[in-house]
């Protein structure tokens, strides 16, 4: 969002309202506190916030009083309860009235931050598809979530997330990088029972090894040199909604065997902790690799493929659906467009051949980093080839001229240049961890252009 995200805070102990408060404004949010239902329900009606931040547990009119109030006069008004641990009958009835999460006392203020940015977040994309629904309204492309496309294949994918989203089941979701297997995760979070639970994505590939097993499982204060606090890991994070584990093929053995564990037990223990704990979450997995074959030569468990492989569901890449790509540079363009104030329209017949002549090695992710590159450089409005020249169509070389090396060299280098060679923007499009992509281009002996 280009204006600031606000918060109204509504609870009757001030001390609770005041940490609150102090939190989210050193997060850059604008934050109004009322310390009552009937004080929240004037300062509705004055001002319009983005989210309502609620206590259940408040004299006069307790926060679901409140939450009912809200949804009878502003249905779509965000609201996030706060309740005590041991209510969370009340946290599953505010959900029923209509609240989008729900947060247990005593807070933690990482646990707030993040879900704090996942509201912003989902604020945003609401905007942005009420948006381009009506820029699509004309056009022949289905939406579905975040996804957008109109050839067969994709719209196949559509009707399988459709399928697969009324299942408990555990999905693994195969394709090339870039392809939006993580937006396919969340469209069928979105259609599941567990749509008002939360949505705990983490890439496994893109976590050293040696902190992944904190991030999943979390820890103890303690537990480690710098652990300060306790954490909660993306396992806990995820209970009573879904765990989206990207690249699942980038973990060892090792850590394949504590997952399969906490699969069939639901209970996990946080890195230094001696307790149990709890978690009901849905596993939705992805990955670009060949779990098959890792299987086969060994490098994957076959236990572990078996339990997350329940279901599967595989992303085409966009060269198999170039049909969807004029609709996808489109989105793109003009909400790039709209973020930078440029009066860009749309391409040009010349500009859209090029893109639908490219291979597109890096799928819509890459489709959607030349589209934001196009509109930077671009001056009027229509893009041509003039701004287009940092790709080239695939007829250029044939493939089978060229090593995997030197493809992958390739890539790494041309990227590179678009990111005018800063190197963390660049590991985070080719999903490279920063040591990693150091190691690449001293292998591949690429040099920055003076």
């Amino acid at each position: 969002m280009n204006r600031p995200f606000k918060i109204l805070i509504v609870d009757d102990e001030e001390a609770m309202r005041e940490s609150m408060k102090a939190w989210l404004l050193k997060d850059g949010y604008v934050v109004e506190t009322a310390a009552s239902g009937f004080e929240a329900l004037d300062v509705l009606a004055a001002r319009r916030p983005d989210l309502v931040l609620i206590d259940i547990k408040m004299p006069g009119m307790n926060g679901l009083e409140l939450l009912g109030r809200i949804k009878e006069n502003q249905p779509e008004m965000p609201a996030v309860i706060i309740t005590a641990y041991g209510s969370i009958k009340s946290a599953v009835e505010a959900m029923k009235l209509g609240a989008n999460d729900y947060l247990l006392k005593p807070l933690d203020p990482e646990h707030l931050m993040l879900l704090m940015g996942k509201m912003v977040r989902q604020s945003a994309m609401i905007q942005e598809n009420e948006a381009l629904r009506a820029r699509l309204a004309e056009q022949d492309g289905a939406t579905f979530g975040d996804l957008i496309a109109q050839s067969e294949p994709m719209l196949r994918v559509f009707d399988l997330i459709e399928e697969v989203a009324v299942s408990e089941a555990s999905v693994l979701i195969t394709g090339e990088t870039g392809v939006g297997k993580e937006l396919v995760a969340r469209a069928i979070h979105s259609r599941s029972g567990r749509a008002l639970g939360p949505f705990a994505a983490i890439n496994c590939g893109a976590v050293a090894p040696n902190l992944l097993e904190s991030e999943l499982f979390g820890h103890e204060r303690g537990a480690f040199t710098g652990a300060v606090r306790s954490k909660r890991g993306r396992v806990d994070l995820a209970d009573a909604g879904t765990l989206f584990l990207d690249e699942i093929g980038e973990i060892s053995p090792q850590m394949q065997v504590s997952l399969l564990r906490v699969l069939e037990e639901k209970t996990f223990l946080r890195v230094g902790g001696t307790e149990p704990v709890e978690s009901d979450f849905r596993l939705i997995c992805a990955t670009h690799r060949n779990l098959p074959v890792m299987v086969r030569t060994g490098a994957f468990r076959q236990d572990f493929f078996y339990r997350i492989n329940i279901i599967s569901l595989h992303v085409p890449p966009l060269r198999e659906r170039r049909q969807d790509i004029p609709l996808l540079a489109r989105h793109f363009l003009l909400r790039f467009a709209r973020e930078m104030g440029k009066p860009v329209e749309g391409l040009n017949v010349e500009a859209l051949r090029l893109l639908e002549a490219y291979a597109w090695p890096g799928n819509v992710r890459e489709l959607r980093n030349v589209m934001e590159r196009a509109v930077v450089v671009g001056r009027g409005r229509l893009i041509g080839p003039r701004e287009l020249t940092f790709i080239h169509p695939e007829s250029e070389t044939p493939p089978q001229e060229r090593s995997l090396s030197q493809v992958e060299a390739e890539h790494i280098r041309r990227t590179l240049e678009y990111c005018g060679w800063n190197v963390s923007r660049a590991s985070q499009i080719l999903e490279l961890d920063r040591g990693t992509l150091n190691r690449r281009i001293k292998k591949f002996d690429l040099k920055r252009p003076d």
